[in-house]
């Protein structure tokens, strides 16, 4: 469960983007959040990844304060991340490397983490394949297009069993085809593993296929969450139905209700 109570937070001397904002995540939801640009959405995933720091309230995971960035939450970025000198395997492989190295010291793995280097090669392989990219398992990230650097930076993500993952944009540089591909494989794999999760997007369509709730944010200083209940989540194959089409209606006019909203 993350809980974020009485959440505070702006930059230097701006206005706060957050206060007094509190909400939950359940085990095993799936969350999306959108909103204007400047809104606050990456700054919000940065805080409950722990890489920034509350001016006020806190945000706990599974009863855990967090003040400091959790080595059990799984973090997607937008722009892949992958070393360009290291090879898709190798990349994968990275996060896998830095927690041996440290040791299950509870910075940079969980602690009680078991280091099994059989288990982990299977979990590699498994997680390469389950992406559709094992064939490419020797190329360098340059030989490779955005859609398959992205699913190697899922992979390499997946292969540290994160009980809670954050994804910020990660299909937004994509084609709308191959965007839509990797919604279908977020999908899928949250309806196998049951996976906690958070993803911040710009696109209407996006929060809805993959949100089964969608944290909507002003362009103003957020004080009261607006969460819609979506059970339209996972329902890629049917954005051309009118129910479909009607909920991104409905969100994009609470969008520009949030985006005229002054404090």
């Amino acid at each position: 469960m993350i809980e974020v109570h009485s959440l505070k937070f702006g930059y230097g001397h701006g206005a706060f983007l957050f206060e007094d904002f509190t909400f939950t995540i359940r085990r095993g939801e799936a969350w999306t959040v959108i909103g204007p640009s400047g809104c606050g959405k990456t700054t919000l995933l940065y805080l409950i990844a722990g890489l920034n720091k509350p001016r006020g309230g806190e945000i706990r995971i599974g009863g855990e304060k967090i003040i400091r960035a959790r080595p059990s939450t799984g973090l997607v970025l937008q722009d892949h991340g992958l070393l360009p000198w290291a090879t898709i395997l190798e990349n994968t492989r990275l996060g896998l490397k830095v927690r041996k190295f440290y040791g299950a010291d509870g910075k940079h793995s969980p602690v009680g983490v078991k280091f099994d280097v059989e288990e982990d090669e299977s979990r590699v392989e498994y997680w390469l394949k389950w992406l559709g990219i094992e064939q490419l398992k020797d190329k360098y990230p340059a030989q490779l297009s955005r859609g398959q650097r992205q699913r190697a930076a899922i992979a390499r993500t997946l292969v540290l069993e994160p009980d809670f993952l954050l994804m910020d944009e990660p299909f937004s540089a994509l084609d709308a085809p191959i965007r839509e591909e990797l919604q279908k494989v977020m999908n899928g794999f949250h309806q196998e593993s049951g996976l906690t999760s958070l993803t911040v997007t710009h696109d209407i369509e996006e929060a809805v296929v993959l949100g089964e709730k969608i944290l909507v944010l002003g362009n103003s200083c957020n004080r009261k969450p607006k969460v819609i209940d979506n059970h339209l989540s996972g329902e890629i194959d049917k954005r051309t139905a009118p129910e479909f089409i009607k909920r991104c209606v409905e969100l994009r006019d609470l969008l520009a209700v949030q985006n005229n909203r002054v404090n």
